[in-house]
Parts: structure tokens; C-alpha cells; sequence
């Protein structure tokens, strides 16, 4: 009998609903849940109109990692909202300048073969510590704090085979990137990534986390690494060796596609404005100015991603005309560099030295000036995500971008060891750890009084849907739009995050700022995109803020995963065109009816007609029964609190 590879194994034993045939919908048991401030204070106030008094799952945690900027009351008092709520129902909080959620919960939660859920779309980092980990919108991890199964369509597994070694220079975050190279940003929708083979082992646990970080980039449902000696050895430097089981695939298993990566083979990449899709060889690009370098954040913001850093500028100044930032993924991070000498030479070369958080990553700070260049480590670089407009921002390597702040341009950093040896990191046999900014559960959280800023509002209630849709094609727009484009991150923006009708003005501001007043104007309105319509950051805000100005459905050739859950989550009709060329008629100020609609819901239909300009459109609407009751009853929360009722 032929062995089960390692992700069907952690799937099979958290099965809740289903069966794992890919395509079909599954629920599974969630182990961990994870809130970031950006997404959290809307996800907490969804599941306190659940009305239970604890949260119901193994461990929930809440990081203050993005929203950190202090310009006035907005941060601050949605950061005391969630602390009081989290002392009031049983969920361990990481204080603000504590560190980002995916580096502190791998350092101080993460186990092998436990599932988890977060409100952000990198939550699959945490593969770094062998757990099936999945970005999500903030209600379904609201749902899962509330003891409810995850759903999600069934991925298939796609086997990734590495062999042989890194070469010197070359480091984790060029092995996502030609994952990238070879799949795009969309190759992967509906897969989950399993690495295994011998190359396995020579990739440090933080390695892992990086390649699970951005396998999000790639479409990817998540990614799953074994749980082998060198997840052992993270876990027991962390103090926490009792948290280890060895997790492996089955000798001779089958995976649904496979593919093969020649660690020797892999060579210094860099992604090119404005899609973490579009790598190059650095030696492409070799020569461009560069006026700023960051290194840290989500991803490559580890012990051994700094401290390369600091041994390659050691001795050195970064060039004049780049600005030179190091942003650390926790403050065990930055406790741990300082512990081993690293600090004084980042402050030496020039370097700026920030608080453990997301900052630059979500446009909070780090702004480049206007027609810059920026390099960074980040995870993502779409069109003006960085906050500046027009921005030209690449994605590399902690090695890259190093060389690119001591030489002032794009540098193959292989370049640099005819300068200095490769500086070969090991990452401490034992961690200085420090948990005292967490705030841990204690027993007696019903006396807490939860605490509420003016800039909290409620829930909007949302009616349910229409026996017909009248609407009117409010706007157009191609492939790869990102939730960035439909709801913009930034210091200006995200500090909304709990008042809807405030953030709601902020919805496609980059493509037409009026387009808040031109929904409330007209009523029910309808999108229409192109391919790969909403991937990006799991930010349901880009699903409940359009909601609220009237977008009834969204009718695209394709969607990205989360976004077309949140959608469901939030009663829009989530419709693809089965003719693509179908999209041209649907030019803005068009109005179109959804003919009994409702009925064409309740009984269960996959084809939904859309009448336009004397025509019938065919549209299909690929959804579980369980997100068709979520549309009727005009979004999930209208649903959930009906069955509370009973």
C-alpha cells in the first residue's frame, strides 16, 4: 500500500467535513489562531457579536505588528481595544514593537503538525515549525476562535523535490524567488506546496519560514515542510525541544504534480516592479541606482538574515546616496544580534535601526521619495504599496540587498566576494527568549471592561440577497488586481480599520478617488475584473467596505483564493465569465440584472445568467452550499447569528 505524503497526513487528521478529493469543499479542526492589528480589531469585534465569554480553541494569539505608527488617537486606542478584549476572552497579546506575528509566533507557539489560521496572508510562514498554517479573512479566524472547523476547497499537493546545496551567496529568499520565476503569481492557486528531499536538511527552519512566507506570492493555499533535526534544533534553542515530533512524508508517495530544485543550481534573483512575479537574475538588472535598502519585516527578518547583514557591512559605510534600514522581525531578534555583536555594525555602516514590525511592508513609513528606487526583503511590491505612487520597489535577498547599500546599485552580491569571505551565520544553540511582552490568558478575563476608542464602530448590518439584481457596472478593471488596489494599506488608511464608513472612502482610491461617491449615488453596483482578480493581503476590509457602499457582485475571469472567501463572507456575489470575451461588454456605467437570482441560489445552480444590454451573459458561480447560504442570507455573520438563535 502505497504511504500518504506529509500534508494529506496533517489534513487527514484534522478532517472535520469532506472528503480529501481536490476541488471539493473540506472543514478542518484549527489547533492555533493568529490576529495582526490590521486585520484583528474588525475580526474581534465579529466575534464578539458571537456573545461567548472565551474563545474556544487550542491557543489564540494577537500581535500589534502593523499599525504602529502614533500620528494620533486612531492606533493607540484601537491597540488598548484589543488588549482588553484579549485579556476578556482568553488570547494571548504581543505588545506593540514585540515583533511581526509570523516570527514571534514561530519563536514562542509554533508546534509541528498543528493547523492554524491567521488574518494575514503570510501566515504560512510558519512552515519554518512544520504546521499547516493558512491566511484567511479575519471572520473565519473570528469563527475558528469561536470553536468552528475552517473551510476551504480541497488543494492538491504539489511535491517540490529539493537536492544539493545553496552556494555561497545565495540564500532562502532566491529559493521562493525562482518558485516565482518558474510559476508566476498565480501558478499555484489552489495547491499546497510540500518540500521534501535531501536539500531539505541543508535549510534552517527560518529558511523555511521565508520560502512559506511568500509561497503566498505564488497563489499557494500554504506550504509544508518535515519536522526533522533541524526543526528540533530551532525548537530546543528556543527553550521549547518538548514541542518536537519528527513529521515526514511516507517513503514512495504520491503527490498530485511534482517538481524538482537544484539548490547548487540557484543564482542571485531579484522581482522587478511591480509584482513579486517578475524576477530577473540580479545580473539583469546589475548597474540601476539604488536610493534605499531595507532589509527585515514579514520575511527575511530573522537572527541569521540580520546578523549576514551585519558581518557583510562590517568595516563598511553604505553609499551615500542610499538609505540603509534594518526593521527586525522580533525583539528577540534584535536582542539576539546585539547579544552577538551585530548591532554596532549595522549603527556604524549607516545603518537605521527600527522597531520589530511590519512599517515599510504595509506603507507605514519608509516611504520612498518620488521615482526612487527601493530594494527589500519584503514579501510584496505592488504598485503603490510602498505609499508612494508610482513606486520602484524590487524584492531580494538579504545578501542583495546589502550589496546594493554599500555599492549604491544593484549588485550581485557574488560580486562582493572578491572584496571579503562569505560571512557562514549559525544561528544561536541557545536563544536569550524574553515573553515578557506577551500578555498570556489568566482565568478571571470576564472582569476585564473592554475598553473602546471613539473611532470603533459597529458591525453594519447587511441585508440579504434580492429575489433580482439591478445594478450598474460601476468599474472595470484587468488582471492581477491586488487587495492593495482595491483597499490601500498606508498610514492614511489603515488606522480606519474599525470605523467602515470612514475606511470605505478609501476603496480603488488609487484608480478613482470618487469612487465611494459614485456607489452611494447609484445604489447596488457591480466590478468587473480580469484574471486573478484580488490576491494579495487576506485584508477583508477589500471585501466589507465595498459591501457597504453597495457592491452587490464582482464578476471577473478568475479570483484569488482568500479574496473570493471573503466575498462569500460577506454576501457579494463572487461570478466568473465562462466567455471570457464577455468582459468587454461590461464597460462602467452599463446596467445589468440578475434575474431571479435568489431562486437560481437556493436551488443550487453553477450557472448564473446576467442580462446586459438586450443579452444574456453566462456566468458560473463556483461556491460550497455553505457559502450559497452565506449569499442568500446576505453574508455569513447574518447566518451564523441566525443558527446562534436556535
Amino acid at each position: 500500500m502505497k504511504g500518504e505524503n506529509l500534508t494529506r497526513k496533517i489534513l487527514a487528521a484534522h478532517l472535520a467535513e469532506g472528503e480529501l478529493t481536490p476541488g471539493e469543499e473540506i472543514a478542518i479542526r484549527i489547533d492555533h489562531t493568529l490576529l495582526q492589528d490590521a486585520t484583528g480589531t474588525m475580526a474581534m469585534l465579529e466575534f464578539e457579536t458571537l456573545g461567548l465569554e472565551r474563545v474556544k480553541v487550542g491557543l489564540a494569539a494577537q500581535y500589534v505588528d502593523h499599525n504602529l505608527l502614533q500620528t494620533d488617537n486612531k492606533n493607540a486606542d484601537d491597540h488598548r481595544y484589543l488588549q482588553t478584549a484579549c485579556a476578556r476572552y482568553g488570547i494571548h497579546f504581543s505588545r506593540p514593537g514585540n515583533g511581526v506575528s509570523h516570527q514571534v509566533h514561530m519563536e514562542r507557539f509554533g508546534r509541528p503538525g498543528l493547523t492554524m489560521i491567521g488574518a494575514d496572508s503570510h501566515t504560512p510562514g510558519a512552515a519554518g515549525v512544520s504546521m499547516l498554517a493558512i491566511g484567511a479573512g479575519g471572520l473565519d479566524v473570528a469563527l475558528a476562535m469561536a470553536g468552528h472547523p475552517y473551510h476551504l476547497p480541497c488543494p492538491k499537493v504539489l511535491g517540490v523535490r529539493l537536492t544539493g546545496k545553496l552556494p555561497d551567496w545565495v540564500s532562502a529568499k532566491d529559493v521562493i524567488l525562482e518558485m516565482l520565476r518558474r510559476y508566476g503569481v498565480k501558478g499555484c492557486v489552489g495547491k499546497i506546496l510540500e518540500y521534501h528531499g535531501p536539500g531539505v536538511a541543508t535549510l534552517s527552519a527560518t529558511d523555511r519560514e521565508t520560502i512559506g512566507n511568500m509561497g503566498t506570492e505564488l497563489g499557494a493555499t500554504t506550504t509544508v515542510f518535515p519536522s526533522d533535526a533541524r526543526t528540533k534544533e530551532y525548537l530546543q534553542a528556543q527553550g521549547r525541544g518538548d514541542a518536537w515530533q519528527e513529521l515526514s512524508a511516507d517513503p514512495g508517495c504520491s503527490y498530485d504534480e511534482e517538481a524538482e530544485l537544484d539548490l547548487s543550481q540557484v543564482e542571485p534573483l531579484i522581482a522587478c516592479p511591480t509584482s513579486p512575479g517578475n524576477v530577473k537574475r540580479v545580473r539583469e538588472v546589475a548597474g540601476v541606482k539604488v536610493d534605499q535598502a531595507i532589509v527585515g519585516s514579514s520575511v527575511n527578518s530573522s537572527f541569521r538574515d540580520l546578523m549576514v547583514v551585519a558581518r557583510i557591512v562590517e568595516g563598511r559605510h553604505a553609499h551615500p546616496e542610499t538609505s540603509f534600514h534594518i526593521n527586525p522581525g522580533s525583539r528577540q531578534v534584535l536582542e539576539n544580534i546585539a547579544d552577538q555583536g551585530g548591532v554596532m555594525p549595522l549603527l556604524l555602516a549607516g545603518a537605521r535601526i527600527h522597531q520589530s514590525g511590519c512599517l515599510g511592508c504595509i506603507g507605514m513609513g519608509q516611504a520612498p521619495g518620488t521615482g526612487q528606487v527601493s530594494l527589500r526583503t519584503f514579501p510584496r511590491n505592488f504598485p503603490g504599496r510602498s505609499g508612494t505612487k508610482d513606486d520602484q520597489v524590487y524584492l531580494c535577498s538579504p545578501e542583495t540587498a546589502a550589496a546594493a547599500a554599500l555599492k549604491g546599485v544593484i549588485t550581485d552580491p557574488r560580486d562582493l566576494g572578491r572584496e571579503m569571505a562569505y560571512p557562514r551565520i549559525e544561528d544561536p544553540k541557545k536563544y536569550l527568549v524574553d515573553e515578557s511582552s506577551i500578555l498570556f490568558p489568566n482565568s478571571d478575563g470576564e472582569k476585564t471592561e473592554i475598553v473602546r476608542g471613539p473611532n470603533i464602530k459597529p458591525l453594519p448590518d447587511f441585508e440579504p440577497l434580492p429575489e433580482t439584481l439591478e445594478a450598474e457596472v460601476v468599474l472595470q478593471v484587468e488582471d492581477n488586481v491586488s487587495t492593495d488596489t482595491i483597499m490601500p494599506a498606508g498610514n492614511k488608511v489603515l488606522p480606519l480599520r474599525s470605523n467602515i464608513e470612514a475606511i470605505s472612502e478609501f476603496v480603488y482610491y488609487q484608480i478613482n478617488p470618487d469612487f465611494h461617491r459614485e456607489c452611494r449615488e447609484k445604489g447596488n453596483v457591480i466590478v468587473v475584473g480580469g484574471e486573478n482578480y484580488g490576491q494579495g493581503s487576506s485584508r477583508e476590509h477589500a471585501a466589507l467596505a465595498p459591501r457597504f457602499l453597495g457592491v452587490r457582485a464582482k464578476i471577473v475571469k478568475s479570483f484569488a483564493r482568500i479574496h473570493k472567501a471573503n466575498l462569500c463572507n460577506f454576501g457579494i456575489l463572487p461570478l466568473t465569465f465562462q466567455n471570457p470575451d464577455d468582459f468587454a461588454l461590461f464597460e462602467k456605467g452599463k446596467t445589468v440584472r440578475f434575474p431571479g437570482v435568489k431562486k437560481h441560489l437556493e436551488k443550487g445552480a453553477t450557472e448564473i445568467p446576467v442580462e446586459i444590454d438586450g443579452k444574456t451573459v453566462l456566468t458560473s458561480l463556483d461556491v460550497s452550499e455553505r457559502q450559497r447560504r452565506n449569499l442568500i442570507a446576505g453574508g455569513t455573520l447574518n447566518l451564523v447569528r441566525r443558527e446562534l438563535k436556535k
